[in-house]
């Protein structure tokens, strides 16, 4: 492994070899134990850094003030990391419960940082005159974080304000903990109650001795009940048991969280969370936000009207009364095979898992001009981590961790990359890990995958290159990672668009059986199928949009959370609200630092990514051509550049609706 001595001028021990971070960020991690030695190790170094940066006499310098913050903030950062994989994922109780410990810790430190008036005189000192233009960029933005945590303020409110945010992450892990324990199970489900699921599903799911079969409310085992379970108590069943992971837990705790969020935005002299939360996104308002919102809606309303009408009279061809939530997905399923003969089953014999990764690896690497090596040297967590070095030509890009199926007390938020290391070019090599509940694993198991899970694979495969490519820039503040969150998905979600195109499928989606290439007629009626729904969904997805915004646009303490959850339900769709549930309390996004009031960001980032799409129509998808252009322009200058900056530079001109609105009326396909 390559080392990089670097000392850092001013510190006390300035012939430290600087890690360069091509060793595996699960190095020495065995157990709860030797966790908290490494994460102890990064905590300390990152308390020496700041030391020898406010130990500097004379002229402050880029070199000798903002090179060691910027280590500290890495250090920081991959602690941080670390802790939250460990917590989220490691099967060991033992070292779970230590992650969290150490969390709590670490994210105190990161909480203090931003409060200590002499770290900012510090940088504020620095002389920018000579400096680059990314560095200038990156010491103005970390300035601005400064002031929006409160340094300014005087000394009792910058107390009041580090308190409030340790209350904070206690609660967000607590949140987080319910969510990754709180799986349910439904023990006494009939074999006959499985009519209508997939073979393969059935026989993965055998009756016990007592002639019963249990269901976990796990992904992999609940979205294939609400799609093709016949039984209309068994689909309730599992909505209500899905909606109620980690309730009633959960309610107290996001009260608990809502109420410090208010608090530490109105002690920092904002209206309220939300105002707060907005200000360094694209959107830079909550106002701007709640209209966008409001326009959606309006947008996808006839089409989710029209939807939800025809989904009413086929749900009236089996019984008598309103389209409930667990019926709108099997309904769905029903109505696109009558309307468009289409049955989402027939596609999966040709998704079976293994083909679909080596799919995903072999499309990216394509377009992306990089490549996948897979290594077996590096420790894991759990035996089913996959790991990968992503490479462009010789040079070593970065390390991808592939956790992607279920299992006890793994995170139940669905498919999720996270970012261990962020990356810095010649300092620090990025990691990410991907962690999903997706089928196979299983002996004699195909792991036959629906076509929306391939969808979800892709798109995360967009967050993997975008923050590996990003993680190359001349800090680690400058990592793909801080660009604004409005932004961040539309990588991904543009992403999407290559499962949909024939020729790109037919190079990875073979029958499991046959070894058959997916028919092109067969991609195109899933394509035209695909489009009922959309209304609907767009609609459910602003449901999720307005909650996140409306717990934090006014005073905690006035958020009844269930009964703003039904009125915002009654309002934007039209299908009851499931009484005797808690929904927020499943909600992971509400619950994360990065989220919160944001929920918005996923429409916006559509917006963009169909804008940013609309370069790639009409040409062969399975080439590199505007793919290079998209990864050297979006991609690989991290978040040197504003979003708004690289996306114009792509398009040419400043992202526009247009091409969403196409696709939201069907105009795509």
């Amino acid at each position: 492994m390559l080392a990089l001595a670097l000392g850092v001028a001013g510190s006390p021990e300035p012939a430290r070899a600087q890690e360069t971070a091509t060793l595996p960020f699960t190095t020495g991690i065995t157990d709860a134990a030797s966790l908290k030695r490494v994460v102890d190790a990064r905590v300390a170094r990152a308390r020496t850094l700041l030391d020898s940066m406010l130990a500097v006499k004379g002229t402050r310098t880029v070199a000798n003030t903002l090179e060691p913050y910027d280590e500290l903030q890495n250090e920081l950062f991959t602690a941080s990391g670390v802790v939250g994989i460990m917590a989220e994922l490691h099967p060991d109780a033992a070292t779970r419960d230590m992650a969290e410990e150490l969390d709590r810790s670490v994210n105190a430190f990161l909480d203090e940082i931003p409060l200590r008036t002499d770290a900012y005189a510090a940088l504020k000192a620095i002389d920018v005159r000579r400096v680059d233009a990314a560095t200038r960029y990156y010491l103005t933005r970390e300035l601005r974080d400064f002031a929006r945590a409160g340094v300014d303020k005087p000394e009792d409110t910058r107390t009041k304000v580090k308190a409030l945010r340790d209350q904070l992450t206690q609660a967000m892990n607590d949140f987080s903990r319910n969510l990754r324990e709180g799986t349910r199970k439904l023990t006494d489900v009939k074999p006959a109650d499985l009519d209508g699921l997939p073979a393969d599903y059935i026989a993965r799911h055998p009756a016990e001795a007592s002639g019963a079969v249990t269901l976990t409310t796990s992904a992999v085992d609940a979205r294939p009940v609400l799609m093709y379970a016949k039984n209309g108590e068994l689909r309730r069943r599992m909505l209500v048991a899905t909606y109620n992971v980690a309730a009633p837990e959960n309610v107290a705790v996001l009260d608990r969280i809502l109420r410090a969020r208010g608090e530490i935005a109105r002690v920092l002299g904002y209206r309220n969370w939300a105002a707060y939360d907005t200000q360094v996104r694209m959107a830079a308002d909550e106002k701007a936000v709640s209209a966008f919102i409001d326009r959606v809606v309006e947008a996808a309303r006839p089409r989710a009207t029209r939807e939800l009408v025809d989904l009413t009279r086929r749900k009236q061809q089996d019984s008598p009364g309103p389209l409930m939530a667990w019926d709108r997905l099997y309904y769905a399923e029903l109505v696109r095979r009558s309307s468009y003969d289409f049955d989402s089953q027939v596609v999966r014999p040709y998704f079976p898992f293994d083909k679909v990764l080596d799919g995903v690896l072999r499309v990216t690497s394509t377009i992306f001009g990089v490549s996948y090596r897979p290594v077996t040297d590096v420790p894991v967590w759990h035996p089913s981590v996959r790991v990968y070095e992503m490479r462009d030509g010789d040079r070593m890009v970065g390390r991808l961790y592939l956790d992607l199926h279920p299992r006890a007390n793994k995170t139940a938020s669905g498919a999720t990359t996270f970012t261990v290391r962020a990356g810095r070019e010649g300092r620090m090599l990025p990691e990410v890990v991907l962690a999903a509940s997706l089928p196979g694993n299983q002996a004699g198991d195909p792991g036959l995958m629906t076509h929306d899970e391939v969808k979800t694979l892709f798109h995360e495969f967009g967050h993997v290159v975008h923050r590996l490519s990003g993680g190359h820039q001349p800090w680690g503040g400058l990592s793909s990672l801080p660009m604004e969150r409005d932004f961040t998905e539309a990588p991904s979600q543009m992403l999407e668009e290559w499962v949909w195109d024939p020729k790109t499928l037919a190079m990875f989606a073979r029958h499991y059986q046959t070894g058959e290439p997916i028919p092109a007629t067969l991609v195109q009626q899933m394509r035209r199928a695909s489009e009922f729904g959309q209304g609907l969904e767009v609609a459910q997805q602003m449901v999720l949009a307005r909650v996140s915004l409306s717990y934090h646009d006014r005073d905690p303490a006035s958020v009844d959370q269930n009964a703003l959850w039904k009125e915002i339900q009654a309002r934007y769709v039209d299908i009851p609200f499931v009484d005797g549930t808690a929904r927020q309390a499943s909600f992971p996004h509400i619950g994360q630092a990065g989220y919160a009031s944001a929920y918005y960001t996923y429409m916006w980032s559509l917006v963009i990514g169909k804008d940013l799409f609309s370069k790639f129509e009409g040409r062969d998808l399975t080439q590199p051509g505007v793919a290079r252009k998209y990864r050297e322009t979006i991609f690989l200058p991290g978040s040197s550049k504003t979003a708004t900056a690289v996306v114009t530079e792509f398009l040419g001109r400043p992202f526009n609706a247009q091409a969403w609105e196409k696709w939201l009326n069907g105009g795509t396909r």
